[in-house]
């Protein structure tokens, strides 16, 4: 099996690449190639068993987009994006990569050739959804984005089930909870401090507390939403019918619960570290993001991820400090 992740070389992308190396498969499918493509050039890592190629890709170029469907990848991963609040900063930058890049792959995808039909599993997010909303979201619930970012990935999924019914593509819309902790240095997204205020306080380094402490949200680990991209991968996709984007499994949490259970593993000198500074950009955008979910349709189909900021903290660790925290913050 051949496959293809667009935006290979963010953070998902890195660890979805190392996941798929190590297994070398996606369920019972074994991969003998892999392509990884994004904006910036893709570090391809070593690999025994499985043929790596990479490409410094420019998704809002339909030509580029056309040539990563030559090969007829069985699997593609779109997860590329401009995050949520640099697309509700910068409209245009938005419309282009969000909307434009998704439509200018799906049209590849088309365009391929009679009998190509590959799995498409499409990265979308929580912000379709907007306030008024419930304190639990069922999978019921009509989406209605209160930002552009939302918008745009509402109108990619649309497209996806549009092209499934066509029997164009095999496509799955994943709705990711908001991944934290996030390694490395923060980004644009509005949600980036739920990742800051865990990962500098963990390395003894203080982190921005934008929002207040009973803000609660939908989470997932990186370990988790790696785990959900490769069981939607793999996954009979019939009983989604033509609704086919998913709600997903995840942790509800406010940022007190996030700030106890640093302080369970760190210790309040960790705490200590959060600084409240107030921005009321990032504060409305978080407001009208979804806070708990019914995932039913997606836990029957055996989508999982973390249950616990415990675990998901503790994944962080061993993942990304080498197991252990340096000397000078532990409590």
């Amino acid at each position: 099996m051949k496959v293809l992740i667009i935006g290979a070389a963010g953070m998902i992308g890195r660890k979805l690449t190392d996941a798929i190396l190590r297994d070398q498969a996606i369920g019972d499918h074994g991969v003998e190639a892999l392509h990884l493509a994004d904006v910036i050039a893709p570090v391809p890592p070593a690999s025994d068993g499985v043929a790596i190629t990479t490409s410094t890709t420019d998704l809002t170029d339909p030509a580029a987009a056309r040539a990563l469907t030559v090969s007829r990848p069985e699997v593609i991963f779109h997860l590329a994006a401009v995050v949520s609040g640099q697309a509700e900063t910068d409209l245009d930058l938005g419309l282009t990569v969000n909307l434009d890049g998704t439509r200018n792959i799906l049209d590849a995808i088309r365009q391929t050739g009679e009998g190509y039909c590959p799995r498409f599993v499409f990265t979308s997010s929580l912000a379709v959804f907007g306030t008024p909303l419930p304190d639990v979201i069922p999978d019921d619930f009509a989406p209605n984005p209160r930002t552009s970012y939302g918008a745009q990935k509402l109108i990619g999924e649309i497209l996806v089930s549009d092209f499934s019914r066509r029997g164009l593509l095999d496509g799955i819309s994943l709705r990711l909870p908001t991944i934290c902790i996030r390694p490395g240095a923060p980004n644009a997204a509005a949600s980036g401090f739920f990742s800051g205020i865990l990962r500098e306080p963990l390395v003894g380094l203080p982190a921005a507390l934008p929002v207040d402490p009973e803000t609660r949200h939908w989470f997932a680990g990186p370990r988790g939403a790696v785990g959900l991209l490769l069981h939607a991968a793999a996954v009979d996709t019939a009983p989604l019918g033509h609704r086919r984007a998913l709600n997903l499994p995840g942790v509800s949490a406010t940022v007190a619960d996030q700030i106890a259970a640093l302080e369970r593993v760190a210790g309040p000198r960790a705490v200590a570290l959060i600084r409240p500074e107030p921005d009321p950009l990032v504060r409305d955008i978080v407001s009208a993001w979804p806070r708990a979910f019914a995932p039913e349709r997606a836990l029957s189909m055996g989508f999982t991820a973390e249950t616990s900021f415990d675990e998901i903290i503790a994944a962080h660790i061993e993942d990304e400090l080498g197991g252990s925290l340096p000397l000078h913050d532990v409590p």
